[in-house]
């Protein structure tokens, strides 16, 4: 019998949705094999602090106040990248024998939303620490959560994307001036659909009807992101969602879900605070779940003919292009009278890393097994690009090494 690998899950952190994020990073502790790891939390506050302790395993503690937060352990990451792969939490404060504690651990699970944390942040971090960690890579990630640049990709692999525009928050102030906003808007028609180009959770999110309106909207996005994306305002609009992973060499995609949404946009509120009451992944459910707190949904919907097709194949062309690891929820959005379906975007960590998606595939893949998968990619994917302890080719070497 093996020892069990430690497990660190991550989450919080100084994003809009630093709250969502720790209910995905509650739920996964929940959820992972406590027959194979050991798992630990380490919350990171609104301000960046990072902190481990048993009391942030109950979301009742949450967010937790000066008092409980002076009787946790305030931690950092140990950059230093010696001995094998692992991950080195360093406590900030000395112990009284004089030394900082040090808690190692095998991989890390980030349940980021946002930036700092699914943007490509936190993994070069880790990469830097030579950490084993699961999800997307840092590239992947960065490219991922730029709505912008992961258009600009789609448009490059022939997947049809919606036209848009980025506007790029000024040295001073929230705002644009409307006869700037026209000249940039000018391809587009009204009315448009203005949204952050890095953030999730429907943040934000606007309808506009005229050049003015946009910079109206603007501040509102300006003070939580440095750029906005604007697009056509899709009318009848219709949303497929589906995620992708590579289990046993192969791209594979989850159950697709359609949100039910009304004639406007849902905003954060109505996306993750409506009805239900399960709202933590279970170990043994053998059913499809109703995830992030039972956002309204069909899950495996009946499509026209070809839709269902084109969707999963454009998501692992997508997935494919960018080299992908993890489990990343892609989304599409469609006029449902005309037929007309685009790629939207995707988020690289989904909230509830997309479990219940999962759960209802064709092939079932429970919550549990789920995590066990990203944490044995993660090992392997450390296997695969280890190098020598000495980076440096012969022949580059221009000083003389130790002996």
């Amino acid at each position: 019998m093996t020892d069990k690998k430690t497990i660190a899950v991550f989450f919080g952190g100084r994003s809009p949705e630093h709250d969502v994020s720790v209910v995905s990073g509650l739920q996964a502790l929940q959820a992972i094999d406590g027959t194979k790891y050991n798992a630990f939390p380490v919350y990171i506050t609104t301000e960046g602090a990072w902190y481990t302790g048993d009391a942030l395993r109950e979301r009742g503690n949450y967010l937790p106040d000066r008092t409980m937060l002076a009787s946790l352990t305030e931690v950092t990451l140990d950059v230093s990248a010696n001995g094998p792969p692992k991950g080195r939490l360093a406590a900030k404060k000395k112990s009284l024998f004089g030394g900082a504690k040090v808690i190692e651990f095998d991989v890390a699970i980030p349940a980021f939303h946002g930036p700092f944390g699914e943007d490509g942040n936190i993994q070069g971090l880790f990469e830097t620490a030579k950490t084993p960690y699961t999800g997307m890579r840092t590239m992947a990630s960065a490219v991922t959560m730029d709505k912008g640049v992961s258009k600009r990709l789609m448009q490059s692999l022939g997947i049809p994307t919606l036209p848009f525009a980025i506007l790029h928050r000024a040295d001073q102030g929230y705002s644009l001036p409307v006869e700037e906003l026209e000249a940039q808007l000018k391809h587009l028609s009204f009315p448009v659909c203005l949204k952050p180009c890095h953030l999730g959770s429907s943040i934000g999110v606007a309808k506009c009807k005229s050049a003015q309106e946009v910079s109206a909207c603007l501040p509102a996005i300006f003070k939580y992101d440095s750029a906005a994306i604007v697009e056509p305002f899709v009318e009848n609009l219709i949303e497929y969602n589906v995620s992708v992973a590579r289990m046993n060499g192969a791209v594979v995609t989850s159950a697709l879900e359609r949100p039910k949404n009304t004639e406007e946009l849902l905003d954060f509120k109505q996306k993750y605070l409506s009805g239900g009451d399960n709202k933590t992944g279970q170990k043994n459910s053998g059913q499809a779940s109703e995830g992030m707190l039972s956002l309204t949904r069909e899950i495996n919907p009946t499509l026209p003919e070809g839709r269902e097709a084109d969707i999963r194949n454009w998501a692992n062309t997508f997935y494919s292009a960018i080299d992908g690891t993890g489990a990343p929820r892609i989304d599409f959005i469609g006029n449902e009278k005309s037929g007309e379906i685009w790629m939207n975007e995707i988020n690289p960590c989904p909230g509830s890393f997309g479990y219940f998606l999962w759960e209802a595939a064709k092939e079932p893949v429970l919550f549990t097994n789920l995590l066990t998968h990203l944490i044995e990619e993660a090992l392997a994917h450390t296997r695969k690009m280890a190098m020598p302890a000495d980076p440096v080719p012969m022949d580059a070497r221009l000083h003389k090494r130790p002996t």
